[in-house]
């Protein structure tokens, strides 16, 4: 499954259902098959995601950094995580925010 946001104020987005189910579920909004993010809700969402990037960068610093310290290997290689998933979604929604109009799915 594809989930597709649509919005008035900015281009659609297509994420794959394992990404868009883990934004969801940090903006506190059910994984269902349609749904809706009104402007006011943005904000909070918008600081509910910087927040969980921030974390996920923490926690894979610090695990990092403990592998270095007991003697393993770190590889520089990065995954693809949080950050590179959610930085299109945050861009639709503060453009939205600011342009006063929902975000929906499903519909």
């Amino acid at each position: 499954m594809i989930y597709k946001f649509q919005s008035k104020a900015d281009s659609d987005l297509f994420m794959n259902v394992g990404p868009a189910e883990r934004i969801l579920s940090i903006i506190g909004k059910s994984a269902g098959a349609q749904g809706i993010i009104e402007p006011s809700e943005m904000p909070a969402a918008i600081a509910a995601l910087e927040a969980a990037v921030d974390a996920e960068e923490q926690a894979r610093n610090a695990a990092m950094e403990s592998a270095a310290a007991d003697g393993q290997v770190v590889s520089a290689a990065q995954p693809i995580g949080l950050k590179q998933r959610s930085w299109p979604f945050i861009q639709m929604l503060k453009r939205c925010q600011a342009a006063q109009t929902p975000v929906v799915w499903g519909v």
